[in-house]
């Protein structure tokens, strides 16, 4: 099972950016999904979270600003980030919490993608 994230990239303030993570190999259901995010010296945080139900959960510093999604046909989950600020300029991760065919339940995150904003 591996996760490819994507989407990442330069932004001015202000700006807009959505992020893809897909999983793929032999999966046999995907419960939560999220993502995370780490800043230069900064330990990861959480970003957001969208179960299996679609129940979303968001870090307070984004909320009213970022949109977590999921289609859980493509096995993708979704970032939509707008009004960036600088603050939010980290590498993101995603991670999900899924169960391969003929393994055990287990977290499984992706490399990260890069998030610049400008002032």
């Amino acid at each position: 099972v591996q996760l490819q994230a994507s989407g990442g990239g330069l932004v001015q303030s202000g700006g807009s950016l959505r992020l893809s993570c897909a999983a793929s190999g032999s999966i046999w259901s995907i419960n939560d999904m999220g993502w995370y995010r780490q800043a230069p010296e900064n330990q990861r945080e959480l970003v957001a979270l969208i179960s299996r139900g679609g129940s979303t959960n968001y870090a307070d510093s984004v909320k009213g600003r970022f949109t977590i999604s999921r289609d859980t046909a493509k096995n993708t989950v979704y970032l939509q980030m707008n009004v960036l600020k600088p603050e939010d300029t980290a590498v993101h991760f995603c991670k999900m919490r899924l169960t391969p065919r003929f393994a055990n339940i287990k977290d499984y995150w992706g490399k990260g993608t890069l998030v610049t904003v400008s002032s």
